[in-house]
């Protein structure tokens, strides 16, 4: 296959002109997410505490918990409402938020509890965004790209994580923290710009659901119903939960254990994101997903996060994090496509907010806990948990596809009916 030809499947997406706008307003809001997430965590490890993992924990999960708290509502939000319109309204407010938090920050009088009430409001803005933003990609592109646009939006996310950890370490290095708020609060205009740019005799808007009571437990009882998506939801559970708290396990060991300033510790998020751009255009050139896909990226996750447990060195470290970041690209990108494939169009967004809230949602639940093990015993034995989880996780997808028979099932497989999922 030659270039020409790999960058055109890969790349099959950008064709598409409301794809394509979509994507750059969401690469510059994306660097400016990976800023305030770097500058967020630094804010509260080195200037309102003193190196405190478990604060930082608790602020992780402040701004995690409302995908679970909203459940009920996230979800029927994305498939009841005009999702483009949603879109509009949460990204103002996460911008708004955003600006607000930069000016109190520059202005010398940020306490931490008012971190806390900022990122429980930004995590419930962006509870009610996620669902709609994930179902979304249908509509831009249709059924027949998804899991390739699915993969393209993963290539953009950790494009801009490459980006905006390094910008953010070098601007909280020579004017401060507030700055990178203030980015991030204006980057995500970008994304309202190009959603107010779209062509919308252009879209492939799916079938919406009816607005009743009941939509919440409506999905419930459909994911309860296919053993398939509980499998998923189970593994991404153990990895959400207790493998995924890159904040609390690299702050942790750029500060106490390599001794590295901001900029070394925005190098080593920037490093993890090498892995997930590779995964991503690994995944982009995909055209369908499969559950042996989710297991291999679960068990490879186990195996970099034990690596960088181990890890003698920096470098090492943030070799090993490449591997995770390949392994966790796989694994999430997979799993995307394959819930949103396999589930009828008008349960898609109760499904993905469920997707979303196990996997953000968990971070309540396990950042503090891997916090405490950071404080209580090292970074190290913390990163010893993401490992366990990892494998965990890939035992879940084994003994499942053991008495399901599917290992290889590919996500176009066309989705049961509600009145079918439930005999």
């Amino acid at each position: 296959m030659g270039v020409r030809t790999w960058a055109a499947g890969t790349f099959r997406s950008l064709r598409i002109r409301n794809y394509r706008l979509w994507a750059a307003g969401s690469l510059v809001s994306n660097i400016g997410t990976w800023m305030q997430r770097i500058a967020q965590d630094w804010l509260v490890l080195t200037q309102l505490t003193h190196h405190s993992a478990a604060q930082v924990g608790i602020v992780t999960g402040l701004q995690f918990g409302p995908q679970l708290l909203f459940l009920p509502w996230t979800g029927a939000a994305a498939d009841i409402f005009d999702q483009r319109k949603l879109m509009l309204a949460t990204q103002s407010v996460m911008g708004a938020l955003a600006i607000a938090l930069g000016a109190l920050t520059l202005s010398g009088a940020i306490q931490l509890w008012e971190v806390y009430i900022f990122a429980f409001l930004l995590g419930t803005a962006a509870a009610f965004d996620a669902p709609a933003r994930q179902t979304f990609v249908a509509d831009m592109v249709g059924e027949e790209d998804l899991v390739n646009a699915v993969a393209l939006n993963s290539m953009t996310f950790n494009g801009a994580r490459m980006v905006g950890p390094a910008a953010a370490g070098l601007l909280i290095g020579s004017v401060g923290t507030g700055w990178a708020f203030l980015f991030n609060g204006f980057s995500y205009f970008a994304v309202v710009l190009s959603l107010l740019m779209l062509r919308i005799r252009e879209l492939h808007p799916m079938q919406r659901a009816p607005l009743s009571r009941g939509s919440f437990a409506e999905g419930i009882r459909y994911v309860w119903h296919r053993k398939d998506l509980l499998a998923m939801l189970v593994m991404l559970f153990l990895i959400g939960t207790f493998g995924m708290n890159f904040a609390i396990y690299t702050s942790t060991m750029a500060v106490r254990v390599f001794h590295a300033g901001a900029r070394g510790y925005g190098v080593l998020s920037s490093l993890m994101a090498v892995g997930t751009i590779t995964g991503a255009l690994v995944a982009a050139g995909r055209t369908k997903s499969t559950f042996a896909q989710l297991i291999s990226g679960t068990a490879v996750f186990g195996l970099g996060s034990a690596l960088a447990a181990i890890a003698p060195g920096y470098w090492f470290y943030g070799a090993a994090l490449v591997i995770i970041g390949v392994a966790s690209l796989s694994f999430l990108n997979s799993s995307n496509s394959l819930m949103q494939l396999t589930t009828e169009p008008t349960m898609r967004g109760r499904v993905m907010a469920i997707r979303m809230a196990i996997v953000m949602g968990g971070t309540p639940l396990g950042a503090p806990l891997v916090g405490w093990v950071a404080d209580r015993f090292g970074p190290r034995e913390a990163l010893a948990v993401g490992a366990a989880s990892g494998f965990l996780a890939a035992l879940v997808g084994l003994l499942h596809c053991a008495r399901a028979n599917d290992l290889n099932r590919p996500a176009h497989v066309a989705a049961p009916t509600l009145g079918e999922s439930l005999k």
